[in-house]
């Protein structure tokens, strides 16, 4: 489903050109065309930490200076239930995520992004994987993260050192 947020949500997406309104639009549908102006743009991976605004503001400028669109991505949380029946694996729950939703309305206002044609994409699932797979839908000419800091990036490795191992375009990890 394609939806907007914030302001003038019963207009029509952006046309990414310049000059163009820059208003946010929330995707979450993988598998449908993607809009042209956002191909070969930069993809940012955006969760409201500081990590990820530092890593959203390397990429407006990125994007910026290289006339092309911006591809916000948020990546859900999936919690895994704690159902083991048998020998089965975890079953993993899609709970609803507003998050992404108040992410977008914070975006809609941000100055920072004036100027800048944007999308935010929401999806569900591994970060890493969410993340490389709308590079690949969007022909990225790179992905920006922030990197993870705290016990579980230790434990589990960090996003940006999994995504820098296995992505196929360039990944710019912002400290």
């Amino acid at each position: 489903m394609t939806g907007r947020v914030g302001p003038g949500a019963d207009r029509p997406e952006t046309s990414g050109l310049p000059g163009a309104h820059t208003e946010p639009t929330v995707r979450d549908e993988p598998g449908r065309p993607c809009d042209p102006a956002f191909q070969h743009g930069v993809v940012v991976g955006f969760d409201g930490s500081l990590s990820s605004e530092r890593a959203l503001a390397y990429a407006v400028g990125m994007a910026r200076r290289s006339q092309c669109g911006l591809v916000i991505v948020h990546v859900a949380n999936r919690l895994p239930a704690t159902v083991w029946a048998g020998c089965e694996p975890p079953v993993f729950v899609d709970l609803p995520d507003h998050r992404t939703e108040v992410l977008g309305l914070e975006l809609a206002c941000a100055d920072f992004l004036a100027g800048v044609p944007w999308i935010l994409v929401e999806r569900g699932g591994d970060i890493c994987h969410e993340i490389e797979e709308v590079g690949r839908e969007y022909a990225a000419d790179a992905i920006v993260v922030g990197t993870t800091h705290g016990l579980l990036g230790k434990i589990f490795g960090s996003v940006s050192g999994r995504l820098a191992r296995r992505a196929n375009r360039p990944v710019i990890v912002i400290p």
